[in-house]
């Protein structure tokens, strides 16, 4: 967990992840901007007497910077929020090394792929009286997702009966997965690791028991596993 344990930002594993992290931190700045010029405004005129505004009262000077202003700020976090937006969807610089399918089920994960050899696993929660001194209660599953670390790997995702969301919170992704409906974005890490996540929209009565499992592995270990 990082600084920013506090308020649940785990640190992030992907460029992509990094670049939401810090439009976090950018976009926080604006936010305390914003807050502290209202409040220097608000006490002025309360507190001060109108002693700062009280000289431009009706200028167009004042509405036309305080009609600008605004604009300056939503195109400030626009951009790089369209940005993150568009790496996300997609790895930059051609298409993906390997392609994977997540299916969200009531309540549990399937994953397929078919770059190597066609294969599938479910996903299910490991129950309380598998898990070993170390495990993760409620994050734990029998079949996890293997991944080559340092790939460019494509994740589609669907559901087959209610609206699910596969979110991973140390790669700052979340999408939804919709009936009938293939969504994609791209899923990659810096490292090696084993990372958790939770289905993330309230999809029925066991909702909370459907957590993801990533594994990131070197290629050897990913090609052993895709051969049993």
């Amino acid at each position: 967990m990082s600084m920013y344990g506090g308020v649940g930002l785990q640190d992030t594993i992907s460029y992509e992840g990094s670049g939401v992290e810090l439009f976090h931190d950018f976009a926080l700045c604006v936010m305390v901007f914003i807050l502290c010029v209202v409040v220097g405004m608000f006490y002025s005129i309360t507190v001060g007497g109108g002693s700062v505004v009280s000289g431009y009262s009706g200028s167009n000077y004042v509405e036309f910077i305080w009609t600008t202003l605004p604009v300056v700020v939503l195109l400030g976090l626009s951009f790089p929020s369209l940005a993150l937006m568009y790496l996300s969807e997609g790895p930059p610089g051609g298409s993906p090394d390997l392609t994977f399918k997540a299916v969200g089920h009531q309540w549990y994960w399937s994953y397929e792929g078919g770059d190597f050899l066609d294969f599938g696993v479910d996903s299910y929660m490991a129950p309380l009286g598998d898990l070993s001194e170390g495990s993760f209660r409620l994050l734990e599953v029998d079949n996890s997702l293997v991944l080559p670390f340092g790939a460019k790997v494509r994740l589609v995702t669907s559901s087959t009966d209610v609206i699910h969301c596969w979110a991973l919170p140390s790669l700052a992704m979340k999408v939804d997965c919709v009936p009938g409906r293939l969504n994609t974005l791209s899923v990659s890490s810096v490292s090696p690791g084993s990372f958790y996540g939770q289905c993330s929209e309230i999809c029925g009565i066991n909702h909370s028991f459907m957590p993801i499992h990533v594994e990131f592995v070197d290629w050897g270990t990913f090609l052993a596993y895709v051969a049993q």
